[in-house]
């Protein structure tokens, strides 16, 4: 390590280096002075790991998120240009790789800005301190007496120094300090600007921009044969015909896990459909009535917990009303199928994978293959679509396992349709029941909900989590369910109503059995858990006879919360007093996503045709707060892809099955919103509060969607849907 730095000292360069031992003494160091680093700082409390200078000033900055179209790319780079006050063009940004970056595990739960950006700004700031330190000695000069720009540190009398030849005397090899001398937000230059996305042009272009277009020298390609059903194992195979097809480099078979190489696409692809012809599997698995969903979720054995006990002294109860909720399975439904490249040479194994936890995946990969992690490399390539835990993880595995077979040559692995439509881990099916008591002025007095689901993360970090990890003749079994507990929660994220109540009580009914593979969709359990809250709230809103934008603002102490409703409503141009039932309603909906992240409050109009019961979304407007914003057009494409998706999950999808197997396996079988269905118009308002930390925004408005349009339809047809999704009836 000692010889390394110096090397990179010596060419000039502040290096990103890793160490455990210091890492550890570092952390004990910190916790020892009571002091808690920030954000991801925590876990890689060393400034190199995060910021290296090279000696011709150029900068790169390292985090362990990844890019999943959400735009973080180009915020962790303004956050990064910003605290060091160097220009965009100058600054290089590596992510997600297990050899270079730190480990911030999953990319998920909107915590990129919260952990990373919170990591890189800290760590910016600390580094441009440092590089003023070093010009203050230099001239003998107080440090609050010199200035920094465009990479270079200026003195009152015109003595400058750039960062690269700064860098050269430094060493950064130092543990970060729990606080920095961040910026100001008056001056702000690059942050809380609308800088264009750096990850667009490549997209929007043919470019090279996903791990689909990734091609190296003397690669080979592969398809994987998936049984028919959940539990199918292979009985039987006659591969000797598919081996002597043109092309074919090899026939694997491992247990039930069966691929074939190619030296073409094509090839692989037509050996592929030789190959499923000539297997033979025996079908054991049995699913639950998807017709019938919530019955079967209500009498699953259930761990119980009470997440929210409020007592208050029993009001008086004018009326009582109560209801249940319900959505079925939800596919992540990526535009492009999941796709891996995975090379063994010299003993180590390559992975580029859309994973959206590198170290995870590793770690899965390598306890698979039997090999010492060290000796695997995970990196992260961007994917056409994720939105969660899809078959991205899959893919890496198979393309892991079949290089092995195929040692020297990388091998790259595509998903068909089909194959990504059965087999990646879908969103669980959910049910949530609520009760709540009105008194005689129309507040309410009681409150009881209960949600009904199974795991929301069964992602990889185990080998039996992977799919070849279980087909495998010696298969690894995938660990027990868990849940994720509060308060950021799983299946009970967002259950706990962010209303001020009395009285409440709130129960988690977590299922262990999980007769389809589910795992993590965008929001998890906000997305139902909001969707029955602010549906219920504007029923209770009817039976109080009261404006569901005033019957929310009268049961709510939180101020952001407040001000971001009120936003959403006048922007939206709220009316009260509508009668429903015309055709044309509106609807309105708010969360606080996790009760601790961004606050999100849509209001939407929608149409239903009153002869056939179709719905046409119309317009939508939402406010969001998310604390100091990075990039505010970045921000509202957060919010804009969640109006969009939840309006095709509450409208559309749904996995289809029978009692063997998937059977939505296509774009006509799992139908999701089309062009022609996207709401006429978007507005997306910003409650700006510059200096106060960041909060994730990428899952806010999810839930608020889903709840809005179905408050809206219900007012437009004067029937209330409480089943997603609301389209199919």
């Amino acid at each position: 390590m000692n010889a390394r730095r110096e090397f990179f000292r010596r060419s000039g360069a502040l290096v990103v280096a890793f160490s455990l031992a210091p890492r550890a003494l570092a952390q004990g160091a910190a916790k020892a002075a009571g002091a808690k680093l920030p954000g991801s700082l925590a876990k890689e409390p060393f400034l190199d790991a995060w910021i290296r200078v090279d000696a011709n000033g150029d900068v790169t900055v390292f985090t362990g998120k990844a890019e999943l179209g959400q735009g973080i790319k180009t915020a962790l780079l303004q956050v990064a240009a910003e605290e060091l006050d160097v220009a965009l063009d100058r600054i290089a940004l590596v992510t997600a790789d297990t050899a270079r970056t730190p480990n911030e595990g999953f990319t998920a739960g909107s915590h990129s800005l919260q952990d990373s950006g919170t990591a890189i700004r800290n760590a910016a700031a600390q580094v441009r301190a440092l590089l003023v330190r070093e010009a203050a000695r230099r001239w003998n000069a107080p440090p609050d007496a010199l200035r920094t720009m465009n990479g270079v540190v200026s003195s009152a009398d015109d003595r400058h120094a750039g960062y690269g030849e700064l860098a050269a005397s430094l060493e950064l090899h130092v543990q970060a300090q729990p606080r920095a001398p961040l910026k100001e937000p008056s001056a702000f230059r690059v942050m809380d600007r609308a800088v264009p996305r750096v990850d667009i042009p490549a997209k929007v272009t043919g470019g090279a921009a996903y791990v689909h277009d990734l091609r190296l020298p003397g690669m080979l390609h592969a398809r994987v044969v998936r049984p028919p059903g959940y539990g199918a194992k292979l009985a039987s195979l006659g591969e000797h015909e598919v081996e002597r097809l043109p092309g074919v480099v090899k026939v694997i078979r491992d247990g039930s896990f069966l691929a074939v190489v190619a030296e073409r696409e094509w090839g692989a692809i037509q050996a592929m459909r030789h190959l499923s012809r000539a297997a033979r599997w025996s079908e054991t698995a049995s699913l639950p009535d998807e017709a019938r969903l919530g019955e079967f979720l209500a009498g699953l054995a259930s761990r119980d917990d009470v997440i929210l006990d409020r007592s208050a002294p029993a009001g008086s109860a004018a009326r009582t009303i109560e209801a249940s909720y319900t959505r079925p399975y939800l596919a992540h439904g990526s535009i492009g199928p999941s796709c891996a490249v995975a090379q063994l040479a010299g003993g180590a194994l390559t992975v580029w994978s859309h994973t959206q936890g590198v170290y995870p995946d590793r770690k899965a990969i390598a306890q698979m293959l039997g090999m010492p992690p060290e000796k695997v490399r995970l990196v992260h390539a961007e994917g056409a679509g994720c939105y969660g835990h899809n078959g991205a993880d899959d893919a890496a595995a198979d393309a892991a396992l079949i290089a092995t077979h195929v040692p020297g040559r990388p091998v790259r692995v595509q998903w068909m349709r089909e194959q990504e439509h059965a087999w990646e881990p879908f969103g669980p099916a959910m049910l949530a029941r609520v009760r709540a008591s009105l008194d005689a002025s129309g507040r309410i007095v009681d409150w009881d909900y209960g949600v009904w689901s199974n795991t929301h993360s069964t992602r990889p970090g185990n080998a039996g989590s992977l799919l070849a990890g279980g087909d495998i003749a010696k298969p690894f079994q995938p660990p027990p369910p868990r849940a994720i507990p509060q308060p950021e929660g799983g299946g009970d994220r967002n259950a706990i109503p962010i209303y001020a109540l009395a009285r409440a009580r709130v129960v988690s009914h977590f299922l262990e059995a999980m007769p389809v593979r589910v795992s993590a969709l965008r929001a998890l359990g906000a997305h139902l858990n909001v969707f029955a809250i602010e549906s219920f709230m504007d029923e209770l809103a009817q039976a109080a006879g009261a404006d569901p934008v005033e019957f929310r603002l009268a049961h709510l102490e939180d101020a952001r919360a407040r001000d971001v409703i009120r936003t959403a409503a006048e922007r939206f141009g709220w009316r009260k007093g509508v009668a429903p039932g015309s055709g044309v309603g509106q609807g309105f909906a708010f969360a606080r996503y996790k009760n601790l992240a961004a606050y999100c409050a849509i209001a939407c109009e929608a149409q239903v045709d009153l002869d056939t019961g179709k719905p046409r979304v119309k317009r939508v407007v939402a406010a969001v707060d998310s604390g100091q914003v990075v990039n505010p057009d970045g921000l509202r494409n957060q919010i804009e892809g969640a109006i969009v998706q939840s309006a095709s999950w509450t409208l559309y999808e749904r996995v289809a099955f029978d009692a063997r197997r998937i059977r939505s396996v296509d774009w006509q079988t799992y139908p999701i919103l089309r062009f022609d269905s996207v709401p006429e118009s978007v507005e997306v308002h910003i409650v700006d509060r510059p200096g106060l930390p960041f909060l994730g925004s990428g899952e806010a408005g999810q839930g608020p969607m889903a709840a809005a349009l179905a408050n809206a339809i219900a007012h437009a047809g004067g029937r209330r849907l409480r089943d997603l999704p609301l389209a199919r009836r």
